[in-house]
């Protein structure tokens, strides 16, 4: 606290809210148009990614004579696993990437996780780097349904990137939606 009362981090919010008046927020960008390339190939239109998070791990440590909290210091960062699921179609390239990791033939496999814009246009993205297919999920089948199948593939992979030029077009996408 200052000696105003005012939290710290928001003894500037009074000042600011002046000098924003008319200026309207970037909107928040949709997320139900997105590209999945994996390899250099755009790998099929997906209808869901999902997995795209990491966690720090925490490390407690008790400092003698200390009881009143337990230090926690971060460790190393754990990504999830990517689930990408899309409608089954005549293209078998993930379902062969599966097959044949569970025969033995490792090939691991980079990516990139593209949210586009409305006309289509990328505003960021995500790097997946050397993933592994560790699970394929193929359709339900029901006769009384006329639903699409779908397929998902799980990748184990070994960290997750956001790319500056990535973070610095959606700053300017943003900064143009807000001159609109």
């Amino acid at each position: 606290m200052t000696s105003t009362g005012i939290p710290l981090g928001l003894s500037w919010a009074t000042a600011a809210v002046g000098n924003w008046t008319g200026l309207r927020l970037p909107d928040p960008f949709p997320t139900f148009n997105f590209a999945v390339e994996i390899e250099g190939l755009l790998v099929g239109g997906f209808t869901e990614v999902s997995g795209l998070e990491s966690q720090i791990e925490m490390e407690s440590y008790r400092e003698g004579g200390v009881n009143g909290f337990t230090h926690q210091l971060p460790g190393a960062a754990s990504p999830s696993n990517l689930v990408l699921r899309h409608g089954l179609t005549a293209v078998s390239s993930l379902w062969n990437w599966y097959d044949n990791t569970a025969r033995g033939v490792i090939q691991r496999k980079s990516g990139t996780i593209a949210l586009l814009d409305r006309r289509q246009i990328p505003v960021m993205w995500w790097n997946f780097r050397n993933a592994l297919p560790v699970r394929w999920t193929g359709p339900t089948f029901t006769a009384g349904s006329d639903e699409v199948g779908v397929e998902s593939l799980e990748l184990v992979h070994e960290g997750l990137t956001k790319p500056l030029l990535g973070q610095a077009l959606a700053l300017g996408h943003g900064i143009a939606d807000m001159a609109r």
